[in-house]
């Protein structure tokens, strides 16, 4: 059995949730699932006893409720979700310039009383596996643990985001009840953060990260990657996404876009090994797109007696049902991780599952590379189910 806490109430959340249960249920198969079959946990055993958000019109709610204003109309929400309720986190900022009206406990409490509150909810919930999935923020790495400690005592809430907050508390949970992980899926800097990665090592838990990569960026790796392997010389590189979900419109704002973009266009060098001109950001938002984003990708590059190729794709793709199916994988290695005592943060699954992976200073490479150093780490370490090896 793996618990399970989520952090943030959008729509990846809502696929993540209703998706399990409809699993469980035998109603759908787990397609977007990438290791569905090849883990000794199986997707049946994973079990959400938290969720939480700052939005005041979700807080409070069942997640049944909110799942049905969000994906009702595309996907049956099972009833017992009726039972799960979405509670107050902490806000810091990260709905800001969203035109939503938001709560957080950091309006009624210290940071210290904040963190005191989440720790003492989560001793009675005894949550294996955190996976943070709220709107991107704009945050800068901490850095050094004991800024990171002083930030929390002295309520400096200017200095710290909700993401990095609740990865904080989230330790000291583990602390004084038992080892973690942490799912970081958002491009906040914390696998790829020296005080966190740190601070999870100090307790014997697991810090995965940063950014989950569902969609363009994969797709855009795995071409560099063909180029790469046939010596074909890239000139240049040109992905955007456009979307209308929130997440794209947090993206209107400069900073947030800025945190995306940073985690996004770090493949090109890493997999290259030179420094192609590239323009990959998410560029825009467009409300009528919903949560089905276009995706548009262009290369050029040079091939063999100096000539010149072109690739073009136009994608539209479900942005969050994709990250959806990550959290499923994400939330079983998290506890079966943690089950062989490792602690820390682990490339092998963040290559594969993120955009910038931690530990920082890691490269980025394409996921078929990614995938294969996965499945082969897993293998090493015995996280892989008999009869798949076989």
């Amino acid at each position: 059995m793996v618990k399970v806490v989520v952090l943030g109430m959008g729509m990846a959340a809502s696929h993540f949730i209703v998706g399990l249960e409809r699993l469980k249920n035998g109603e759908i198969e787990p397609y977007g699932v990438p290791l569905a079959g090849k883990l000794p946990l199986d997707i049946s055993e994973i079990e959400v006893v938290g969720v939480y958000d700052v939005d005041v019109n979700k807080v409070g709610k069942s997640v049944y409720d909110v799942a049905k204003e969000q994906i009702g109309s595309e996907v049956p929400i099972p009833e017992t979700l009726k039972k799960l309720k979405v509670m107050e986190g902490v806000h810091l900022r990260n709905l800001d310039r969203l035109g939503i009206e938001a709560t957080g406990l950091e309006y009624k409490k210290s940071l210290s009383s904040a963190l005191d509150h989440l720790v003492e909810q989560w001793g009675r919930m005894e949550p294996d596996v955190f996976i943070n999935v709220i709107t991107t923020e704009y945050a800068t790495p901490i850095g050094d643990l004991k800024y990171l400690e002083d930030i929390i005592a002295n309520n400096r809430v200017e200095e710290i985001s909700a993401g990095q907050f609740y990865a904080y508390a989230a330790a000291i949970y583990a602390s004084k009840y038992k080892p973690v992980t942490f799912v970081n899926l958002i491009p906040t800097p914390l696998a790829n953060d020296d005080a966190f990665v740190k601070l999870y090592t100090m307790y014997d838990s697991v810090l995965l990260g940063d950014d989950g990569a569902t969609g363009a960026t994969p797709f855009t790796a795995d071409t560099l990657e063909h180029l790469k392997e046939r010596n074909r010389f890239v000139e240049f590189v040109v992905q955007f996404n456009i979307g209308g979900n929130l997440d794209f419109y947090a993206l209107t704002d400069p900073d947030k876009n800025l945190m995306k973009e940073t985690t996004k266009s770090s493949i090109v060098r890493d997999i290259l090994g030179y420094e192609a001109p590239h323009y990959i950001k998410p560029t825009g938002y467009l409300e009528p797109l919903g949560d089905k984003k276009f995706v548009s990708i262009h290369l050029e590059y040079k091939t063999f007696n100096g000539l010149k190729d072109s690739i073009y794709v136009n994608m539209r793709i479900n942005d969050s049902p994709a990250l959806a199916g990550y959290m499923v994988d994400l939330a079983r290695l998290g506890r079966l991780v943690l089950d062989e005592g490792f602690k820390g943060t682990i490339y092998e699954i963040n290559a594969f599952y993120m955009k910038k992976p931690g530990p920082k200073g890691s490269p980025s490479i394409s996921r078929i590379v990614a995938y294969q150093k996965m499945i082969n780490w897993l293998e090493t370490n015995n996280i892989l189910v008999k009869t798949y090896l076989d």
